[in-house]
């Protein structure tokens, strides 16, 4: 084992994706399987002590990761490939494709800046999509009425409307940067991409919800953007079934790398195949 400068001590930081189908969530918890809990008994039975990890954030039950990042500290070194006795250990649904060591003590969740995701939907039955993406057997989605509302997101910062817990949270302040709907080219699938600087629980998949009701003509924009003018408006809260949604992109300061899952890339395509509305 190599010791680590004591003067100047590393942190590790993972980069990691994983299929959220058999999890229930990122974050461990004692009466449930949650990818934290795999990866942290992997690590500890190769470096032989107990060892503790710091997620980017967190996932809900069955929702995916194409690009995740979690921090670990070590007493000591290794010499050996850590890389590849960890994936020869983890299960198919969990990958490890980088370990950076990072100087100082930068965190995995506090220091992201931005985080991106992509919510799929098709309209049929499909076994190669339905875990994940989401089913909806709609064909004529109003897709220009949806992204009227998907461009309201830019102009508000306060999600307690579309939050399950806000109450939780110091603030329900996010500033969103991006949110767009886009169609394939053949006009059957729907993806929905939004990135912010911070994410509150099941947000993405209840302003999913909301989206989906107003393509459905279930709910109109101008209703939409009263939750959004007036945050405490009372309102139902119904998320969006978490299989279709993918966190797709997490961004530091010091650290911006392309997401590496090929199936993620496979499921966007070519630029060409997806197009905005």
């Amino acid at each position: 084992m190599k010791p680590l400068n004591p003067i100047n001590p590393l942190r590790y930081f993972f980069h990691i994706a994983y299929m959220g189908t058999h999890y229930n969530g990122w974050q461990k918890n004692p009466d449930a399987h949650s990818v934290q809990a795999v990866l942290e008994k992997a690590l500890s039975q190769i470096l032989k002590t107990p060892t503790y990890i710091v997620g980017c954030g967190r996932t809900d039950a069955h929702v995916h990761a194409s690009q995740f990042f979690f921090h670990m500290d070590a007493e000591e070194g290794w010499d050996y490939d850590l890389l590849f006795r960890l994936n020869k250990l983890l299960p198919d649904d969990i990958a490890v494709f980088d370990i950076i060591p990072m100087p100082g003590l930068p965190h995995a969740r506090f220091d992201a800046i931005q985080r991106s995701y992509n919510y799929f939907i098709h309209p049929y039955k499909d076994p190669f999509l339905n875990k994940v993406s989401t089913q909806y057997a709609i064909k004529d989605w109003d897709v220009e009425q949806m992204q009227r509302a998907a461009s309201l997101l830019l102009r508000y910062n306060d999600y307690h409307a579309f939050c399950a817990t806000p109450d939780k949270n110091e603030h329900t302040i996010c500033n969103i940067s991006a949110a767009t709907i886009f169609t394939d080219n053949t006009g059957d699938k729907l993806r929905f991409y939004i990135s912010a600087n911070r994410f509150l629980g099941k947000m993405v998949r209840t302003l999913m919800g909301k989206l989906i009701d107003i393509g459905t003509g279930k709910l109109s924009v101008d209703a939409f953007e009263q939750h959004l003018i007036n945050p405490l408006l009372p309102q139902e809260i119904k998320p969006a079934y978490p299989q279709g949604l993918h966190l797709s992109k997490i961004t530091y300061p010091y650290l911006d790398l392309a997401p590496k899952s090929i199936f993620s890339q496979m499921l966007l395509g070519e630029a060409s195949a997806w197009k905005s509305v």
